[in-house]
């Protein structure tokens, strides 16, 4: 589970997910007085933030139940929990704070509680981006058509705000411990402390004798994927938007630059993810949104006049 940044009503909220609303929130507000800056309604802005943030975080929920590698341990849980290991050693089991129990045969920690809703409780932790990009992006093509609003000009809006939100996410990412770099012995080297998704996975892997030392030094993926973002967003703003030929261009240019960076970045990754031909599904979906940028461009360059 990501790391809790506060705890109400006796529910943990992940930073992740905190951090990540805040930033989506924030996007909102500037869509808002973007709107009433070109003369549209702002409520239009309003109700398509609301309409995108429900369907982006159920999309992002959803794509990391189905791609992230935990899908059959959500079946188990819900029809066998003594199939999903825990991951942990038998001190660490024994630990009441965890729901486990020892399998002697097998020596493993395994789960003790059926579960049948673990797939769906997004604010434990697990959210996926590209999973709430597509799910905010179909959600905004619907709402937008309903409320009659041009929805490339939207799209471009979109395009300079979402990069801001996400670099608030992934400093959440970097709060909870979660998107964790490969080992990094260096000046750049960031360590977690213990108990952290990196020290759980580097345990595993062999490099800890514990989950309950501080991790080996590793790449801070989640700044530099905060970083590229904001100099995505400064780039569309201050020189691509006062100078696109069409609407919807900042917005397709938005998709294909941070497909890039993800997919460099998913190298110097090292938590789990999912994927396939030696690629991560980030990596693999990044692929094929740069085809569908290349080809949108294609499709609405000509109409410039």
């Amino acid at each position: 589970m990501q790391g809790r940044l506060f705890t109400l009503l006796g529910q943990g909220f992940p930073s992740y997910f905190v951090l990540l609303v805040v930033g989506f929130t924030f996007a909102a507000l500037l869509g808002a007085l973007w709107a009433r800056r070109i003369g549209h309604d702002p409520d239009v802005v309003v109700d398509l933030g609301l309409a995108t943030l429900i369907a982006g975080v159920a999309g992002a929920r959803i794509l990391h139940v189905l791609a992230d590698g935990y899908f059959w341990d959500y079946v188990h849980l819900c029809t066998d929990p003594s199939l999903v290991d825990l991951r942990l050693g038998r001190t660490e089991c024994a630990n009441p704070d965890v729901l486990g129990r020892w399998d002697e045969a097998r020596g493993l920690c395994v789960a003790a509680e059926t579960d049948c809703f673990a797939w769906a409780k997004f604010w434990s932790g697990g959210l996926t981006y590209y999973g709430g990009f597509l799910g905010a992006s179909a959600a905004a093509w619907f709402q937008l058509r309903a409320d009659r609003f041009p929805f490339w000009r939207a799209a471009d809006m979109a395009g300079m705000a979402i990069p801001l939100g996400l670099s608030f996410g992934r400093m959440g990412c970097l709060l909870a411990g979660c998107c964790f770099g490969e080992e990094l012995h260096g000046p750049l080297g960031l360590v977690f402390p213990p108990d952290s998704p990196a020290s759980e996975w580097q345990h595993r892997h062999g490099l800890l004798e514990t989950r309950f030392l501080p991790s080996l030094p590793v790449h801070p993926t989640q700044i530099y994927e905060s970083l590229g973002a904001l100099l995505i967003s400064a780039f569309l703003l201050l020189h691509l938007h006062g100078r696109k030929r069409y609407d919807g261009q900042v917005f397709l240019a938005f998709t294909a630059l941070y497909a890039v960076l993800r997919f460099l970045l998913e190298f110097l990754r090292s938590d789990d993810r999912g994927g396939a031909f030696a690629l991560s599904t980030s990596q693999l979906i990044g692929l094929a949104l740069c085809a569908v940028a290349v080809v949108a461009h294609r499709r609405l360059a000509p109409r410039v006049a």
